[in-house]
């Protein structure tokens, strides 16, 4: 008896447990996962359009805020979903599925392969632990590499931070299953999250140590303030005054793992007031802007550097291994 995955109304959209499920899906039925998969595709690509059009009506009322903006994003990805589930979307499920069901049939007959299933899914049932892979190689793998995403300070080394380097691959992969937990509180997809990590930290090379040389796990340079009343640790950054970089000894927060880290940075985001746009925030370029906005960096080309990240080859080639 084949299990199939519950993408239907009843489910919520932004149900993270949902990758999990695909990726068990796909070893226990590659058909299902795949079709289940494409399902996924095309509700990102409705989400994509809804977000495009509502970006086009005026919302100065009365009634709208942030907050509404956050729920009606919500909204927005539930409809996309329900519409993709009960085959009234735009049909590009139907078509992801035909043409990646055409490689799996290919590869199931080459006897230089592994099987039909990690053809088409890149070795997903055997090497995908965390439903990342699901979500990048298996559907935007086939892709062009403007489709993987929606195109619309505290910085220790932002400089470094744009040209990933060769073990991007292992940085996502050692801080992927936090940035999934700090999704599920501040509502910002976990790709988004790993991007900032990536930029403040220098994809890790960069990453703020202590006076012994232990690393403090902060990879997202938020420093220690009066309230903060843990471990701290110096370090050289550059900040920007007057649109001038200075450079200057700053006191930073240290934790005891990167688990630690990425909790911090979810209740800084949720618990401080002037980060309340930045919550639940679904489109990687608001995300970054909203940021800057907020303050979180003096440095005026912040935002510009973190969605050139989110957006970029060298994040999707991570994620997708």
């Amino acid at each position: 008896m084949s299990m199939k995955i519950q993408n239907t109304p009843n489910r919520a959209a932004f149900d993270v447990q949902s990758a999990q499920d695909l990726r068990s899906q796909f070893a226990k039925n590659p058909q299902e996962g795949l079709k289940a998969a494409a399902q996924q595709f095309e509700t990102m690509f409705l989400q994509m359009v809804m977000k495009s059009m509502r970006d086009t009506v005026p919302d100065d009322g009365m009634l709208n805020s942030e907050q509404s903006k956050f729920y009606t994003s919500l909204l927005d990805q539930q409809m996309a979903q329900n519409l993709s589930s009960s085959g009234k979307g735009v049909g590009f499920a139907k078509l992801i599925e035909q043409q990646l069901g055409r490689t799996m049939v290919g590869a199931s007959s080459d006897p230089n392969t592994a099987g039909a299933a990690n053809a088409a899914a890149g070795d997903l049932p055997l090497a995908a632990s965390d439903g990342r892979h699901l979500q990048y190689k298996t559907i935007l793998g086939n892709l062009p590499t403007s489709a993987a995403y929606p195109r619309a300070d505290a910085t220790v080394a932002p400089a470094v931070a744009l040209d990933a380097p060769a073990s991007s691959k292992e940085f996502v992969n050692r801080v992927w299953p936090h940035a999934v937990e700090a999704s599920r509180s501040t509502g910002v997809p976990p790709q988004f999250l790993v991007a900032h990590s990536a930029l403040e930290s220098g994809w890790g090379r960069s990453e703020i140590r202590r006076a012994d040389g232990s690393p403090s796990y902060n990879l997202f340079g938020i420093k220690a303030g009066k309230s903060w009343a843990g471990a701290t640790a110096d370090a050289t950054t550059t900040e920007y005054v007057n649109g001038q970089p200075q450079q200057s000894v700053e006191r930073f927060r240290a934790y005891g793992s990167y688990e630690e880290a990425f909790r911090d940075y979810a209740n800084l985001l949720r618990n401080n007031a002037r980060f309340g746009s930045v919550i639940g925030s679904q489109d990687g370029t608001e995300f970054a802007k909203r940021l800057q906005q907020a303050g979180y960096a003096t440095d005026p080309m912040y935002a510009d550097k973190l969605s050139r990240i989110i957006n970029g080859p060298a994040l999707r080639q991570a994620l997708i291994g």
